[in-house]
Formats: structure tokens, C-alpha cells, sequence
């Protein structure tokens, strides 16, 4: 029962969405559903490598730390995205934690079946790299954005890309915390709370219920 229930999750997954039933039947032999609570590391940044995993449902985070403790959220994923892949590619250690933001479900795959999968299926070996691309690419936004703007631009180009256009209107959906926020920009948690409360002043934003907010334009 279980076998099945991982191929129909399998199956529902953008990345495998080109390999044929006896490819999912192989993938799905090698994987695993998993449930976490909020606030549960997933894997943590140096350890051995030995699943790749898929986000069904929820939302984590991904982030680096220093020998002081001191945090860097590299980035915010959330369903159908998937990481791991990096270290089962090249043997190294994780080269960061992911930790859930709230509850989450997902796919473990084995790095025995991934690599198999990758010799397998050139679509899915495709679909990894432009992965990997994208996340280069957007390392190479990350790095532009601390180099060139200031904490009041940082601060407005992360909301602008947590949020998503709602008919007329932009939305941030789901809650930014503060501390959040901050470890994505390399800012202290109180500067960012000065930068928000002004863009709230500045008709910017506009907090909504449920932690909810309204990107405008001010005319």
C-alpha cells in the first residue's frame, strides 16, 4: 500500500513528470513519505548525504550558519520544490540546514535511486540542472542585491518576491517574520522593523489579518 502511495506522489511531482511507469515504479521502490513538525531540521549543513527530498506540502526554509551561531537564510522553499540533489551529485557534505517553517510532508528519495534515475531518464537529468541553474542564478540576484542596495531596498525585494499578483493586487501570503526577514538581508532585526513600520507609514504596505500584506504602489 504504502509502494503505491509513494508512486501517486511521485507521480504528481513536476520534476518526474517524464519518466515512464516502470522508471516510477524503480523511484517509488526507493523512497520514502515523511512528516515533519514546524521548527524540525530536515538535514543539516555538514552532514553525509544520503536522500534527496521533495517538498509536497508546507513551507522551510534553507540556511548556513558561522562558528558563532550567527544565520543566513539562503532561501524560502515550498511545495514541489526539492533539494538535497547537490550532495548525492558530487559526495560532499550538506552545504546547508533546511528547517521547516510549519508542518510539512515529504518524498525522501534514496541516493541509490536518484542516481539511477538520472542515468535513466535525460528529462529528469534536464529538469535537476535547470535547478541547479535557477538556484545559481538567484544566488547571483542575492549577491547583487546585498552588494548594491541599501537595507530599505533589501527589505523591498525580498516582499516583492514572496509575493504573488492577486487580481489587481500584490500579496504577500503567507507571514515574514522579522527575524526572518532579516536573516535573508544580513540586517538586525530591529533595523527592519524601522524599514517596515516606514514603508507602512509611506502607504507601501498595508498589513492584512493573518500576518498578510498589500504591496502598493503610492501615487
Amino acid at each position: 500500500m504504502a509502494h503505491e502511495e509513494n508512486k501517486a506522489f511521485l507521480r504528481r511531482v513536476p520534476l518526474f513528470s517524464g519518466l515512464t511507469e516502470p522508471q516510477l515504479e524503480n523511484l517509488a521502490g526507493g523512497s520514502a513519505r515523511r512528516s515533519y513538525p514546524k521548527g524540525r531540521t530536515i538535514v543539516a549543513e555538514g552532514e553525509p548525504s544520503q536522500s534527496m527530498y521533495i517538498l509536497l506540502a508546507g513551507r522551510a526554509k534553507v540556511q548556513r550558519s558561522d562558528s558563532e551561531g550567527k544565520e543566513v537564510i539562503l532561501a524560502v522553499l515550498s511545495s514541489g520544490e526539492f533539494f538535497g540533489e547537490m550532495s548525492l551529485i558530487d559526495d560532499a557534505p550538506r552545504s546547508a540546514s533546511v528547517i521547516t517553517l510549519e508542518p510539512c510532508e515529504f518524498m525522501a528519495v534514496s541516493k541509490e535511486a536518484f542516481k539511477a534515475m538520472l542515468v535513466q531518464s535525460p528529462e529528469v537529468t534536464m529538469a535537476v540542472m535547470r535547478g541547479l541553474v535557477r538556484r545559481l542564478r538567484e544566488a547571483d540576484k542575492k549577491i547583487e542585491t546585498l552588494a548594491l542596495l541599501d537595507v530599505y531596498g533589501r527589505v523591498a525585494r525580498v516582499l516583492l518576491d514572496f509575493s504573488e499578483l492577486v487580481g489587481s493586487e500584490r500579496i504577500v501570503k503567507n507571514k515574514l517574520p522579522r527575524q526572518e526577514i532579516a536573516k535573508m538581508i544580513g540586517a538586525s532585526r530591529e533595523m527592519v522593523s524601522r524599514v517596515m513600520k516606514g514603508l507602512e507609514i509611506d502607504g507601501y504596505i498595508v498589513p492584512m489579518p493573518e500576518g498578510k500584506l498589500v504591496l502598493r504602489e503610492r501615487s
